[in-house]
């Protein structure tokens, strides 16, 4: 290794969460003193008790805190910092805040300002890489969308020109709605970038999305260090990464490696970089630019695992000013890693973003396993950030054994008081496709109903009896009063079966009938001849990545205080967030599947919209309240139909 004499003493995370921990945990094994910043919501949050320093930067919304370039530079100062890693999202990409970093005498450990304008910038990106040789995707640009449109034929993607992550991009299949969709395009570009210019592209069906590491250093040496498949996507998002891809022979990777290198070269790149392509699955050797990403990609685990280099160091070495020690033929692809993301979403709710309080949390390590993670216990998950809470990757000889081990992880992962994707994952990573490796990006969304279990699982509800029968039982010495003992003992009569009332998400009402044995931590209950372990925690209950909370449900304190609030008039919160748009009043008259109100919670809208025809008889939140799962928000009573009666004589007439 280089000699580190030139190395930091004092870096500043511009960021929280899994990644503040994950580049914390570098610095560390460097001897560089870490600095921490956080939100007031933010104030108790992992990355702040394991960095050396910490400083609070304001309220807990992104634009007042996270995204104030001001309020990190004055952290910066205040605390001797001399560089500053942006992690990812927020201001990872932003040239202007590299620029600001360096007018302040600080390094951004990160490319060169103009490189992330020009990579940010899709369509001077496509036509730049391009010059230097790379394919891309056809298409075209404002202001001539719509003609390029046409002219490349249905099916196209609309994508903003400003920014990445699968927001404001649309896949339009019939050109008659090109005109609503560019509009809802444009819409959401500006909402999550403030500039909605769009650019459209050819459409690949079934496509697999491949992409590219790079690395640079600021003496004019880039090297490559191979590909990651990242083909398993819902909403444009990825949720499972792997590295290598089993698509590509050796030639088709060293071709698109080098494409990457020329890429990165176009635009004077220095550090760590990803060029994304999109690849058609029948023809890996016909492969198109999509983007460059001019920052640390979240996936970026399982190329350390194959490499044996950690891209954060060499992130920091290269911001030093070192030179890279290796060329292109130093870099070697030693087995296989796969990754899934965690995020707070709950799949049986159409993966909406949840929230919670983290009541106990387990997450995997061991042989050939790792987590990445911003969580600990007692971690309140609000609304106002990303989803994502960690990520759980898995390392083996070949792609089979990381399978398995990735599998056994996500079943191994506990977080129970915020509903995560973790049992999902793990089905999904047993699917037969992916399994086989017949990937593409339109496969999570094809087979996700399959992948979510319709049904409580009857040992559910076992458990949860068996939590609340132990908690009866009496635990004094001497007598017992027989009328004290949950066992269903009644004066003159056969004992009555003792039953609970409880909801998951429909009230039942059940009664034991198994065999259990309950601890502080877990619950066991055996249901004919199988026994089934649970871990719990308040009125959660976890097994295999999937978890359920199971509340009591009184039937007579429901019937009588919210009969007419809990019916198919009543308007609830599909996940807990905030309320930004209100478009109706008390009193107001609802035509079925109007749009009433728009809840915003880590960056998704859901709109919530009326059942059916009607008047609005309640409306209990006003934009900017903040609302919990399940909350009522409004109650639309239904338009009575009064029937016509027609007498016989009528009927003769």
């Amino acid at each position: 290794m280089p000699k580190t004499v030139d190395m930091f003493e004092t870096v500043l995370v511009a960021n929280r969460g899994e990644i503040a921990v994950r580049v914390i945990r570098t610095l560390r094994s460097l001897g560089v003193r870490s600095v921490a910043v956080f939100s007031d919501a933010d104030a108790d949050a992992r990355h702040v008790r394991e960095a050396d320093t910490a400083v609070g930067i304001g309220p807990a919304p992104a634009a007042e805190s996270y995204l104030s370039v001001e309020r990190l530079l004055e952290a910066a100062a205040r605390t001797g910092a001399q560089a500053v890693h942006p992690g990812y999202g927020f201001l990872a990409e932003n040239a202007a805040f590299a620029r600001a970093c360096a007018d302040a005498g600080l390094v951004f450990i990160g490319p060169p300002a103009d490189a992330i304008a020009l990579m940010g910038d899709k369509i001077r990106a496509k036509e730049t890489v391009e010059a230097a040789g790379v394919p891309v995707v056809p298409g075209g640009r404002d202001p001539e969308l719509a003609k390029a449109a046409h002219e490349l034929g249905a099916p196209v993607l609309l994508k903003p020109s400003a920014g990445g992550g699968g927001k404001g991009m649309r896949l339009v299949r019939d050109l008659t709605l090109l005109d609503d969709e560019i509009a809802a395009a444009r819409r959401e570009a500006r909402a999550a970038f403030g500039d909605d210019t769009l650019l459209v592209e050819r459409w690949v069906d079934r496509p697999r999305h491949i992409e590219i590491q790079i690395l640079a250093d600021g003496h004019g040496n880039v090297v490559h260090l191979g590909e990651r498949e990242c083909s398993l996507q819902r909403r444009h998002q990825k949720v499972v990464e792997e590295a290598p891809s089993v698509l590509l022979d050796e030639a088709t990777r060293a071709a698109m490696g080098e494409a990457a290198v020329q890429a990165a070269r176009s635009c004077g790149y220095a550090g760590a970089g990803t060029v994304e392509f999109i690849v058609p699955g029948n023809d890996p050797s016909s492969y198109y630019f999509m983007e460059m990403n001019t920052r640390l990609q979240v996936e970026h685990p399982v190329t350390e695992l194959v490499t044996g280099l950690d891209l954060v160091e060499w992130q920091l070495r290269v911001a030093a000013g070192e030179r890279l020690p290796f060329a292109q033929e130093d870099i070697t692809l030693t087995g296989h890693a796969v990754e899934a993301r965690i995020c707070a979403e709950d799949p049986s709710r159409g993966f909406l973003p949840s929230g919670g309080t983290v009541l106990k949390l387990h997450e995997p390590s061991g042989d050939g396993v790792r987590t990445d993670s911003g969580l600990s216990e007692g971690t309140e998950v609000g609304s106002l950030y990303d989803p994502m809470l960690s990520k759980v990757i898995a390392y083996g000889p070949d792609r089979a054994t990381a399978l398995r081990k990735l599998r056994a992880a996500l079943a191994d992962t506990v977080t129970l008081g915020v509903p995560t994707n973790a049992g999902f994952l793990r089905r999904l990573l047993a699917h037969p496709a992916v399994v086989a490796g017949e990937l593409d990006t339109g496969l999570v969304e094809r087979e996700a109903d399959s992948l979510i279990p319709d049904s409580v699982p009857e040992e559910v509800y076992e458990a949860a009896a068996a939590v609340r029968l132990d908690a009866l039982r009496p635990t004094g010495e001497g007598w017992t009063d027989p009328f004290s003992v949950p066992s269903g003992w009644r004066l003159g009569g056969a004992p009555k079966p003792v039953g609970f009332h409880l909801k998951v998400a429909e009230p039942v009402e059940y009664v034991p009938r198994g065999g259990h044995t309950v601890t502080a931590d877990q619950v066991a209950v055996t249901l004919d001849g199988v026994r089934h372990t649970f871990r719990r925690a308040g009125d959660w209950l976890g097994r295999d990545g999937d978890a359920w909370q199971v509340r009591d449900h009184d039937p007579v304190a429901a019937s009588l205080s919210g009969a007419d609030r809990s019916g198919a008039g009543s308007l609830t919160a599909p996940m807990p967030g905030t309320v930004t748009v209100v478009k109706v009043a008390v009193g107001d008259q609802v035509t079925a599947g109007q749009s009433l109100l728009v809840v915003e919670a880590m960056k998704m809208e859901h709109v919530v919209s009326a059942p059916h025809a009607g008047t609005v008889a309640e409306l209990d939140v006003t934009p900017g309240a903040t609302v919990a799962m399940d909350q009522v928000l409004a109650v639309v009573t239904p338009v009575v139909v009064t029937p016509v009666v027609v007498t016989a004589a009528e009927e003769d007439q």
